[in-house]
């Protein structure tokens, strides 16, 4: 196994037979097993992928989800009544809206609708303002899935300079939070940013999160860096990140692959998420 390659699949693996322990001990605890609603909005390809993904691990280790199926032309008024009747629903644990969702509908409206403690995502306006002070309750999980697989490979990330280029609420920001809490020293950068190349080159951590295939050439990394790769493309029928990996390994420390890094890393998150959420839904 190339030992730069930050694969994923060994932290996943076990997670999700602790999880899977763990909930077979709860539920015989609790009467019932944890669950999760789905939202799935527009019917977007790569979003159908994650969502069947994380369906088959939610199987495995005995989580119950239901996915409701919205079309691209919901109205706004349609999905905050749903949201507002989960919420009140004992009965469901959490709540997971697959994003990006269409762009008539404002994501931060939707999102912070969710009850806080069933915002499974960690992206609600409230669970956003505590992971900024470095106290988060619940954490976003691609956000926490990167710390963990860093942390797994015993990379340590004080003081290094990171750059993350794409500054989504989904992404960007709260990976820039993690980091910040974690010691580095962090930079955001966005289709907006001029001379992004000073900012490549001076990087010891660059996180590529845009979702766009090959957008930077690869001579501009730094030798030795790190690159997490979140990006998710589909390039001739094959599934990639970001960055040209085959390139890029030749030049960086370690480097995520895609599929088999972060992705793995962000369900391991949900999952501890959603069992955290259960726990505590039957302590109150």
């Amino acid at each position: 196994m190339n030992q730069k390659i930050l694969y994923g699949y060994k932290y996943f693996k076990k997670t999700k037979k602790k999880i899977k322990k763990k909930i077979s001990k709860l539920k015989s605890l609790y009467k019932r097993s944890p669950k999760i609603v789905i939202f799935n909005i527009g019917n977007n390809e790569i979003s159908n992928i994650y969502i069947k993904k994380k369906c088959i691990n939610l199987n495995y280790v005995g989580i119950k989800y239901k996915i409701y199926e919205f079309k691209k032309n919901i109205t706004e008024k349609k999905i905050i009544k749903k949201i507002k009747n989960i919420n009140k629903n004992k009965k469901i644990d959490c709540l997971l809206i697959q994003l990006p969702i269409p762009k008539h509908l404002n994501t931060n409206k939707i999102v912070n609708k969710i009850d806080p403690q069933k915002d499974v995502d960690g992206l609600n306006a409230i669970n956003i303002g505590y992971l900024s002070q470095g106290n988060a309750v619940i954490h976003p999980c691609t956000a926490l899935g990167i710390i963990k697989l860093l942390k797994f490979y015993k990379i340590n990330l004080i003081s290094l300079n990171a750059l993350i280029i794409g500054t989504s609420n989904l992404i960007g920001k709260p990976i820039s939070m993690e980091l910040i809490n974690e010691g580095c020293t962090v930079t955001l950068a966005n289709s907006k940013t001029t001379n992004i190349k000073k900012y490549i080159k001076n990087s010891d951590l660059l996180i590529s999160a845009t979702g766009k295939y090959n957008i930077f050439p690869i001579k501009w990394i730094k030798k030795n860096s790190i690159i997490i790769d979140v990006g998710i493309n589909k390039i001739k029928n094959k599934i990639t990140g970001d960055i040209n990996f085959n390139s890029a390994i030749k030049k960086v420390k370690y480097i995520s692959p895609t599929p088999g890094g972060v992705g793995l890393m962000t369900i391991s998150i949900l999952l501890k998420n959603i069992v955290q959420i259960y726990i505590k839904n039957n302590q109150d």
